[in-house]
């Protein structure tokens, strides 16, 4: 089954898994809308395939995500964009709390309810939120990141209930530490706070898969393009690990 005549909107498209899936369900022939805060990588992505477009958009400002999701008319919305702090608990401050609260969750309520209006009166619809394994499992100094994950998961859950009859289906990717610009940055991190060679760090995310690699996005771009074809029509209300056996 090809996407053609489907329309895509992908938030936080401009660079990692988000531009890795906004180019396979173009390739598979969906009219894909990519957002996000920054004009260039957005463009980038969407000068490599004429079936991308690229619009800016903030997920955590509700008039603009809501504008931007409105004229793009989805049949399928993939809430991509979020961000990762770390500190110890004890040393989190409430602004970090929050920032991870507004990108991660609320960013993903905006995303998500917005394009259920948008598939209101369709006969098909797929809402897909890109959260981790800890939306899952907890890991230590990211507990803010993790309860707004785990927020995702419960979400997506009550949301496939509410839509379970209406055609439209609501699932949770949820992959281990990813070969991306956002592991690479955890990893500088880890070796500023730690003093470790950057080899170490990597070697120390590498771990938490029983593979004891990171987890290409391709396999996450193939797990949406999987909830989009045919045959996944029961499959609603999941949180599905992509992790190597982590979870």
């Amino acid at each position: 089954m090809t996407l053609a005549g489907k329309k895509a909107f992908v938030t936080g498209g401009g660079s990692g898994v988000g531009a890795v899936i906004a180019t396979q369900l173009a390739e598979a022939g969906a009219e894909v809308t990519i957002c996000g805060r920054r004009l260039a990588p957005l463009e980038a992505v969407a000068g490599g395939h004429a079936n991308i477009t690229a619009v800016v958009a903030d997920i955590t400002d509700e008039a603009a995500i809501s504008a931007a999701i409105a004229a793009a008319a989805p049949d399928i919305v993939v809430a991509n964009a979020g961000a990762s702090e770390s500190a110890p608990f004890v040393k989190t401050e409430l602004a970090a709390f929050e920032r991870m609260m507004t990108v991660n969750l609320i960013g993903t309520f905006l995303t998500l309810r917005e394009g259920v209006k948008a598939m209101q009166g369709k006969p098909w619809g797929r809402l897909i939120a890109i959260a981790s394994t800890a939306g899952i499992k907890g890991y230590p100094y990211v507990a803010p990141y993790a309860a707004a994950k785990h927020g995702v998961v419960g979400m997506v859950k009550s949301v496939a209930l509410e839509l379970a009859r209406k055609g439209i289906t609501a699932n949770a990717i949820c992959p281990g530490f990813l070969d991306t610009e956002m592991t690479e940055r955890s990893i500088a991190n880890i070796v500023e706070k730690t003093g470790r060679s950057p080899q170490e760090a990597r070697a120390s995310l590498e771990a938490t898969n029983p593979m004891h690699r990171l987890v290409p996005p391709e396999d996450v771009a193939r797990a949406v393009l999987w909830l989009c074809r045919d045959g996944s029509d029961m499959i609603t209300g999941q949180s599905i690990s992509i992790s190597g056996g982590e979870t």
